[in-house]
């Protein structure tokens, strides 16, 4: 009997539920809401795309001998220039030491064994042996060589230090060097700009340090894949910086001035954000009902915006004003201009 009253009472509930949906569905779809359109029209601007960005080191090479020891010297300090090829520093000479008398004392052999070898009296296999050890003694001598004296694979400035005289190399870099006579910089675009950019375009910048100057800038690599989740794509920035005024770390704005186009303008506040994600969208009146369609913003004027969809033609009629009320397949009631929203 007790089961009989729980069935009972679970299909009633259902039932009831049921209704509730219903219900709930039957009042969205006679829903009204009051809004404010206006037709859609393109114009022509100049697409002038801004960036901001954060300088870098146009290359930044970790100095570090490729085998431990002790420090005996290091001979720069932070913020010293130095030149490529130059003397960084110092490590423990004995293992160097005991490579040169080794190197030395094969030389000697193999001297003495080719002038053997040259009247018949030492076989092939000897001598090629001897010379085997020769070579191998000449490439150690010149790995640990370059390996106790260190010195900059490039040009720039000296943008750490990590150990002093006489430590022990344990694995961290001894010196950070920075090359800053040129810079480079990344920017995220928008994929919609795919097409246009180009390796080679030119580009300006602008920083707070230097209000009344322009910088110029080179894209050097246009990235050849699209980020899923931020639908934009890489482009690096080389900049010339020869008088050395900006520095890595500094904060940019960039400019990229792709031509001119004819493209939709609309208010700002009438492009709406999925929440939890960067998608953006609007609503249009479609015969009286809200239509949700899918937009890339483009650029930005002031309190107005590009936006990008294949969905949209001229003479579509824009939600501007009630359009945060909207949900797909509600009924509208279009407001005339002047006349107040409630």
């Amino acid at each position: 009997m007790n089961t009989k009253k729980a069935l009972l009472t679970v299909c009633v509930a259902i039932v009831l539920a049921g209704c509730g949906n219903k219900e709930t569905n039957q009042n969205e779809a006679e829903r009204i809401e009051p809004v404010r359109t206006e037709a859609l029209q393109k114009q022509e601007i100049a697409r002038n795309i801004e960036f901001s960005t954060t300088l870098q080191g146009y290359e930044t090479v970790n100095i570090a001998p490729a085998m431990s020891g002790k420090i005996e010297h290091i001979y720069v300090e932070v913020g010293t220039y130095v030149s490529e090829g130059q003397l960084l520093v110092r490590m423990d000479q004995n293992q160097l030491n005991t490579a040169k008398l080794t190197f030395t004392n094969l030389t000697n052999e193999l001297q003495r064994m080719e002038a053997l070898r040259a009247g018949g009296s030492v076989s092939q296999q000897n001598y090629d042996q001897l010379k085997l050890q020769h070579d191998q003694a000449q490439e150690s001598l010149a790995f640990l060589q370059r390996n106790t004296f260190v010195t900059a694979p490039i040009a720039g400035v000296v943008a750490a230090k990590t150990y002093e005289d006489g430590e022990l190399f344990a694995g961290q870099p001894i010196v950070v060097l920075t090359q800053i006579n040129r810079l480079k910089a990344l920017v995220n675009i928008p994929e919609t700009y795919f097409p246009l950019v180009k390796e080679g375009m030119q580009l300006t910048l602008t920083s707070d340090i230097y209000p009344d100057r322009i910088f110029n800038a080179e894209i050097e690599i246009v990235y050849p894949t699209i980020d899923a989740s931020s639908h934009t794509f890489q482009a690096k920035l080389k900049i010339p910086n020869g008088k050395q005024d900006l520095r890595p770390g500094m904060f940019v704005r960039t400019t990229l001035a792709l031509g001119k186009t004819i493209t939709m303008i609309v208010p700002y506040q009438a492009v709406l954000k999925q929440q939890g994600t960067n998608d953006r969208y609007v609503f249009i009146n479609d015969n009286g009902i809200a239509k949700r369609v899918a937009v890339t913003l483009g650029t930005r004027f002031d309190d107005k915006t590009e936006i990008i969809s294949g969905s949209l033609k001229a003479g579509d009629e824009l939600v501007v004003v009630g359009q945060s009320r909207l949900i797909p397949g509600v009924k509208l009631s279009i407001v005339p201009q002047g006349q107040e929203i409630k």
